[in-house]
């Protein structure tokens, strides 16, 4: 295959593919983004789904979107697009604000029909000209036509040549930003390694698609894009579900306690259910249960057997949890909760991301019930979190959050696959054969820790019970003394507390002389390093932080903010994490970026928001 030779080498790209929810955009997006991370670039993606099943074809709120940015220096998937690929009127139409004023659209011009502009509700036959796209920027490919043209002779029906109109434009695609047509297909096959004809077919279509960007746009210039200088290792795209399912599995294998799933589906969290119950073969054990409330006991009863166990849900599914998880509280037993957030109240936004479930994790039991809270901050990082939330449960005998969203949960990026020796031991803090022969009770405790022992059912000698009810401090009986349950609460508070010990310290980036520091937590991270790198740059000295670990906080946390005259919180709530900081420091105004609309930041909207709060003051 020849290739172009007027080729411009660009540090970072982004690229929306936007179509009906039956036109593969995901699977188009997720193929260019893995091909990408195998050839050393940084990625980081953002599907944007309708919540409707099937949308009526060609409507404009049946559109699905995939947006990923490519190369170095990439932290977001980009506030606007370089290349909008759309694949109908409606398309285009809903996308279009996402595309830089001199962005390039890829369209299937074939889909420009009366009957699809009438849906879209063009005002006019002439689109082009009624949302003032420049003809010069937009290549209106007859998609259908080629389709049709390279498949006659597969014997496929029209409906079958349909749905590889996305691996058309894909094929276009890797001509104009210079991929490696090879890379694509190897994932094809493997994609569709049980049906060759498929493949087949597949295969002559991004042909095609390449061959026609190469022979009919000869004029416009290829792009080529840097990478970044990577460690050594293998390199493939992740989304934050499935590094989040891997996570629990290294961390099985170092605490050496084997994995139970007690979970019930529900948007955006099913995956790692999906995830997880492929893995029988590394001893994993996936139950999907008739209801949430039946999932957390599930896992409470793996855990009092000896389980790394583990529960994922939701906002929705939390909030009927919270009984379980508080009975995982008092009887002090390792459990994690992953709740991957989307929008709310109720069923509220489920394919949207939001950071609104900080309050209902810190506090959204009854009685004095705390836990530990971490979040994770990017795809990746879900992997490092979900095994992280792991040790902290086994090791302090605690229910942990973690806390994902939508945004981290479906959108990947490129990542370096650990060595196992890069993750340390978990160690269980079972009892002791000693401990046992002296007259254990359940609730002795590591008076370092105050974590109480762990003994699995079947030890000899340790026979024992656990409950929701209150138990003795120095006999572990249950104990309906009120001085006593006092003691109690505030040793469980106290446990949770000394975590802080085991956990790493707050880290400070930017400019170290900045009176301006920026915060986040969770999903946010990409956004607001970017913001902030993006201000510096500007002559706006900013320094930048980000939570991980929320309850407890960092032991440094609250003296590093307080050496800044500006602390600005940004995140996509109303302020909870502003007003959990606001709490801890109550002599400082924490000031906020606020978004609630279902989708992420974009970088603009932190920078502008920062620059706001230092005009005002």
């Amino acid at each position: 295959m020849l290739q172009s030779t007027n080729v411009k080498t660009i540090e970072k790209v982004v690229i929306r593919f936007a179509g009906d929810s039956g036109d593969g955009m995901q699977l188009a997006g997720n193929i260019f983004s893995n091909v990408s991370a195998g050839e050393g670039n940084l990625i980081s993606t953002f599907p944007d789904y309708p919540a409707e099943i099937r949308a009526p074809q060609g409507s404009l709120s049946g559109v699905s979107g995939y947006q990923v940015s490519v190369g170095k220096n990439v932290h977001t998937p980009g506030d606007s697009a370089d290349v909008l690929v759309a694949m109908n009127p409606a398309a285009l139409k809903t996308n279009l604000k996402y595309l830089k004023p001199d962005g390039i659209i890829i369209c299937d011009g074939d889909s420009f029909t009366p009957a699809n502009l009438k849906k879209a509700l063009y005002q006019t036959e002439d689109p082009i000209t009624e949302l003032g796209i420049n003809p010069d920027r937009i290549m209106l490919v007859p998609m259908t036509t080629l389709l049709k043209h390279t498949l006659a002779d597969s014997g496929m029906d029209i409906k079958a040549i349909m749905k590889c109109k996305n691996m058309l434009a894909l094929g276009l695609l890797c001509w104009l930003l210079d991929r490696p047509v090879d890379k694509v297909l190897a994932k094809l096959k493997a994609k569709f390694a049980k049906k060759p004809a498929v493949y087949e077919a597949n295969e002559k279509v991004i042909h095609a698609g390449w061959d026609y960007g190469h022979n009919t746009h000869a004029s416009m210039p290829t792009y080529r894009i840097e990478t970044e200088a990577t460690v050594p290792g293998t390199y493939t795209d992740i989304n934050g579900n499935t590094a989040t399912a891997w996570g629990l599995i290294l961390a099985s294998e170092k605490s050496g306690r084997p994995l139970f799933l007690g979970s019930y589906p529900i948007t955006p969290a099913t995956d790692i259910l999906h995830e997880l119950a492929k893995r029988k073969d590394l001893g994993v054990k996936a139950c999907q249960m008739e209801d949430e409330i039946a999932g957390v006991c599930s896992a409470i009863g793996a855990s009092y057997g000896g389980h790394l166990a583990v529960t994922t849900t939701s906002g929705p599914g939390l909030a009927l949890k919270s009984e379980g998880i508080g009975l995982a509280v008092m009887a002090e037993l390792p459990l994690v909760v992953i709740d991957v957030q989307r929008g709310g109240p109720s069923t509220g936004l489920p394919t949207k991301t939001e950071q609104t479930d900080l309050m209902q994790a810190l506090y959204g039991r009854n009685g004095e019930s705390p836990l530990c809270v971490v979040a994770a901050a990017s795809p990746t990082d879900c992997f490092t979190m979900a095994f992280e939330a792991a040790r902290i449960a086994i090791e302090h005998m605690t229910p942990v959050i973690l806390l994902t969203d939508a945004f981290i949960a479906n959108g990947s990026s490129a990542w370096r696959i650990p060595e196992e020796s890069d993750f340390p031991e978990i160690k269980p803090n079972f009892v002791s054969k000693e401990q046992l022969e002296n007259g254990w009770k359940p609730f002795d405790r590591d008076m370092e820790t105050l974590a109480r022992y762990w003994a699995i059912p079947g030890t000899e000698k340790g026979m024992h019970r656990v409950g929701g009810l209150e138990k003795d401090f120095k006999t572990s009986v249950i104990s309906t003394d009120g001085p006593n349950h006092e003691h109690m609460v505030k040793v469980r508070k106290e446990k949770i507390a000394r975590i802080a010990n085991d956990i790493p310290e707050l880290q400070i980036q930017g400019n170290p002389d900045a009176d301006t520091i920026l915060v986040g937590w969770g999903g946010t991270y990409g956004h607001i390093l970017t913001a902030a790198t993006e201000l510096n740059a500007e002559g706006i000295p900013t320094a930048v932080t980000h939570f991980r670990y929320i309850n407890p906080l960092p032991k440094n946390a609250l003296s590093e903010l307080k050496k800044y005259k500006r602390v600005i919180v940004a995140e996509l709530n109303t302020g909870m994490f502003a007003d959990y900081l606001q709490q801890h420091l109550p002599n400082k105004e924490i000031l906020r970026i606020n978004k609630i609309e279902g989708q992420p930041f974009l970088v603009k909207e932190i920078a502008d928001g920062v620059k706001k709060h230092i005009a005002e003051a």
